[in-house]
């Protein structure tokens, strides 16, 4: 391995192309060293086989408890929340426990019992914009689409869209700067005072919703007052802020393909294969995980020694040509894509099934009710959403008015 070390921007997912940098990096070997924001000493994996590798390695710790002892990076700020005893950061067995528990909320079954609601929810979104001819969707689709989802899911009120608004903005955030910090933590504060207040109410008059299932197993000492609480944050921001970003790129991704667009207009049945695909070319998590090193640990032959941070690049996987046939192009017929955009191994994605019939249901409405939906200005002037998430802060379309 080369003694280069590469820097990895602060605003690097929300770079024209992150994917040059990551091109560049495997290039070089499938696990190579990198600094984050030009001071933070990491290791990243590339290579499609070596992120599935590390994705499934038990030396490879999710636990922010792990991550305080192996980098002073984490903000003394962020070292204590709830959010730690969420499933996103915790390793075996509490998180085969936590998981268990929330598990059967996901299931093949009840996710298709939603979608009769999720069409509902899409449907009412655009009749509300369809007369005006014109739209930005991720204010009007995109963002409120899976909030709603989530809030039918969990049994807490949509009404609270404006502080959900508020909340989001900010903690998708990466650490960059002390009153950054700051205020994340004013709203994670606020956000774990308000579902704490939800939760009482639940225990009181629960209902068929996840969080009265989460509240039961509380009672029953499945879960502690923080792991249910973190819990219901972590599907709150996991519920909408990756589904938010994934919809809004796979819009952006079709109307600057035209050729694959039409073919999909005149087969729609290939929309489910086509999110797939839509989700390997331009996802949500380009630069990809954080784990470390509790050991020792060979990744693609190289030892990454204990102690270490280490940054797996979804992005970067879905993308390796050792995987895919011209991966830097969008084919919506690609077979064979067992991409890793919802991760793999113990920490896959619980609501995959779920995004996958949020931005499958969008699409085909959007397609069916506006069949000459265009962006309204270049692809290179669309704002990007500030944060760790590739996405977009608006997407502004035209159509022909639909009365």
């Amino acid at each position: 391995m080369t003694e280069a070390v590469y820097d990895i921007p602060q605003d690097f997912s929300q770079s024209p192309d992150p994917y040059a940098l990551l091109d560049e990096i495997r290039g070089q070997a499938p696990v190579h060293r990198a600094r984050l924001r030009g001071e933070v000493p990491v290791w990243i994996v590339t290579g499609y086989d070596a992120v599935v590798q590390a994705l499934g390695e038990p030396g490879l710790s999710a636990g922010l408890e792990v991550a305080v002892k192996v980098t002073e990076s984490v903000p003394v700020a962020q070292r204590r929340n709830v959010l730690m005893e969420s499933l996103l950061a915790t390793d075996p067995p509490d998180h085969t426990r936590l998981r268990t528990v929330v598990a059967k909320a996901f299931t093949a079954r009840r996710v298709d019992a939603l979608r009769p609601r999720v069409q509902e929810i899409v449907d009412e979104l655009l009749d509300a914009v369809a007369a005006e001819g014109k739209a930005d969707l991720v204010e009007s689709l995109a963002f409120p689409l899976p909030i709603a989802v989530v809030c039918e899911l969990l049994g807490v009120p949509f009404s609270d869209l404006p502080k959900f608004r508020y909340w989001s903005l900010g903690l998708a955030m990466p650490p960059a700067d002390q009153a950054t910090l700051a205020r994340a933590d004013a709203k994670r504060a606020e956000m774990t005072a308000y579902f704490s207040e939800i939760i009482q109410q639940k225990r009181m008059d629960p209902g068929d919703d996840l969080l009265s299932v989460l509240c039961a197993a509380n009672e029953g000492d499945v879960l502690t007052d923080d792991e249910l609480v973190g819990m219901a944050l972590m599907l709150f921001l996991s519920g909408h802020e990756t589904t938010l970003c994934f919809l809004a790129n796979a819009i952006v991704a079709l109307l600057t393909h035209p050729d694959e667009l039409t073919a999909l207009r005149a087969d729609p049945v290939g929309l489910p294969a086509a999110v797939d695909e839509l989700l390997r070319y331009d996802g949500p998590v380009v630069r990809g995980v954080a784990r470390f090193t509790t050991e020792d640990v060979a990744i693609a032959g190289t030892v990454i020694p204990k102690g270490e941070m280490v940054v797996v690049a979804i992005g970067a996987a879905n993308r390796d040509p050792a995987r895919y046939g011209r991966p830097e192009v969008l084919d919506l017929t690609r077979s064979q894509n067992a991409h890793v955009g919802f991760g793999h191994g113990i920490h896959y994605c619980l609501g995959a099934a779920l995004a996958r019939l949020e931005v499958t249901t969008a699409l085909e409405t959007l397609l069916r009710r506006f069949p000459d939906l265009a962006l309204a200005g270049a692809p290179e002037d669309l704002p990007r959403r500030p944060g760790i998430l590739r996405g977009l802060s608006s997407l502004p379309v035209t159509f022909t008015p639909d009365r």
